[in-house]
């Protein structure tokens, strides 16, 4: 099959939603399908460059933030998308488009649809659904929501990386949605024997936005003050420097290390190193995050919204909390960080668990609903 990919942000730009992308794209090239991507460019990232087999594209779109896409850099994207994408399709003709998020991409791919008649397969990530994270999905998403349904509709599958996602886009559109969670390389931890570090590692990573919630990470942690135990928070964004002056105010500044944006490879790696994965989030889809923890034995500390559900036993692997109730994820953090044997069952039942999301199954979830939209 000739594949083109449409997706806003790509690693090294953008959060889980790119890296998901990355690893389908990559999980099909290996299988003998053609792949172009076509993304935003930001400052620093080549305009074109192969990559693991296939091939990415980046537009202009006046992207100037890694972690954040503002909606002129969508609409730029969306409208060089269209006159590349036109000129590419001329030339090589794919068999399918696969987009990731309704908004802005699938914009781009209802329009190349329609002007050629190429379906195309949406992939949604939970920030393209209303209601799904409202710092994203209110102001000028509200606004475009009148246009969005024939994004939805016009899409000849769907997919939703977790049942949550899935559940909140049937509540606005009518249509059929299958799910597919976000995949994981289990051979990125294959060789790991989890081991309890001393002191424990409690991980956190994300955009330091209010729906990941990374002040609650530090106010949970200041109350355990008494205890052995270090903290890194990984990534960057509007809250980064509240963050840094919460720390300061708690007097914990030897006790946090916060290297800032990070790839998704130096993600896995600092996860090696750690313990748990402490993640008070307001809303998710199925995070990578969350996946890239299984597969390297953490234990998961979260909050009960979106796909963590999927990711987590609670009280085998992990635990699960309201994020309004703060005192429940200390009294979870501090029987973790004082009973090893507890902390060590639950890594060890997190590598288990992974298997789940082995990423070689995902790729043939994907591979067999592409080939499904392009038989005659």
């Amino acid at each position: 099959m000739r594949i083109l990919v449409l997706i806003h942000e790509f690693p090294p730009v953008g959060g889980g939603g790119g890296r998901v992308a990355e690893d389908i794209c990559r999980g099909l090239s290996q299988r003998g399908h053609e792949i172009k991507v076509f993304t935003a460019h930001i400052e620093g990232t080549l305009h074109q460059e192969e990559r693991d087999g296939y091939y990415i594209i980046r537009l202009h779109s006046f992207r100037t933030e890694a972690f954040r896409a503002s909606f002129l850099s969508m609409g730029a994207y969306v409208l060089a998308g269209l006159w590349a994408g036109l000129r590419l399709i001329k030339h090589w003709r794919p068999d399918v488009i696969h987009v990731h998020f309704a908004v802005p991409a699938g914009a781009l791919a209802w329009m190349l649809s329609r002007l050629t008649g190429i379906p195309y397969l949406l992939t949604s990530h939970l920030g393209d659904v209303p209601g799904g994270v409202p710092e994203k999905t209110k102001g000028w998403f509200q606004l475009i929501y009148p246009f969005t349904p024939t994004i939805w509709k016009g899409a000849n599958r769907i997919v939703a990386v977790s049942r949550h996602t899935r559940q909140l886009a049937e509540q606005h559109y009518r249509v059929s949605i299958d799910v597919i969670p976000n995949g994981i390389d289990l051979t990125l931890g294959e060789h790991d024997i989890p081991a309890i570090h001393d002191p424990p590692r409690v991980m956190f990573a994300g955009r330091f936005m209010p729906q990941k919630n990374p002040l609650q990470v530090v106010g949970a942690l200041a109350r355990l003050k008494d205890l052995k135990w270090e903290c890194v928070m990984l990534g960057d964004g509007p809250l980064f420097e509240d963050v840094k002056q919460r720390i300061v105010c708690e007097k914990m500044e030897e006790r946090f290390t916060l290297p800032g944006w990070v790839t998704p490879q130096d993600v896995i790696q600092w996860f090696g190193r750690g313990d748990i994965l402490f993640m008070p989030s307001l809303s998710e889809g199925l995070p990578v995050v969350g996946v890239q923890a299984l597969v390297k034995g953490l234990a998961i500390v979260a909050s009960r919204v979106g796909g963590f559900v999927d990711l987590v036993e609670d009280g085998e692997n992990g635990y699960l909390f309201s994020p309004a109730d703060e005192m429940s994820m200390v009294n979870v953090l501090r029987s973790l960080l004082t009973d090893t044997g507890k902390l060590l069952r639950a890594r060890h039942r997190s590598r288990e668990v992974a298997v789940l999301f082995d990423i070689v199954s995902i790729v043939s979830a994907y591979e067999k609903i592409l080939e499904e939209m392009i038989r005659p």
